[in-house]
This record gives C-alpha cells, structure tokens and sequence, in this order.
C-alpha cells in the first residue's frame, strides 16, 4: 500500500506532462488526469510546454500551407 501511496505523491514525468498537454490541446483530457496534473504538476512545466507545443503547431501549419502553395502554383 505504500508503493501506492508514494505513485501519487511523485512529480509527474516529462512523457506524462505531454500526454497531458496533446490531451489538452484536442480537447479530451480526461477529469481524472486534470485531477492528476492539478496535484503532483508544476504549473511552469505545463506552461512551456504548451507554449513549446503551440509554436511547433503553427510552423507545421507554416510549413504545410508553404509546400501546398508551392505545388499549386501555375
């Protein structure tokens, strides 16, 4: 039961931390996980990577519309 005990009190590791982020940014994230990431996450850590995951996001879709536009054109 301590082994139990001791999973809930530890920081949650960077695989999880993306998880939990990806999750949130489609909109399915869970009320358990949120529970999880409100009680064992650091709020700094979920801030760079959301602000790491959103950059990411817009040069993918920077990047995308660049290769589209460039096979369109005439």
């Amino acid at each position: 039961m301590t082994d139990k005990h001791d999973q809930d009190e530890r920081p949650l590791t960077l695989r999880e931390m993306l998880r939990s982020v990806l999750a949130a940014a489609f909109g399915v994230q869970s009320s358990k996980q949120r529970a999880r990431d409100f009680s064992r996450g650091k709020p700094s850590h979920f801030i760079i990577l959301g602000v790491l995951f959103t950059l990411a996001f817009v040069l993918v879709l920077v990047a995308v519309t660049k290769l589209v536009l460039h096979f369109a054109a005439p």
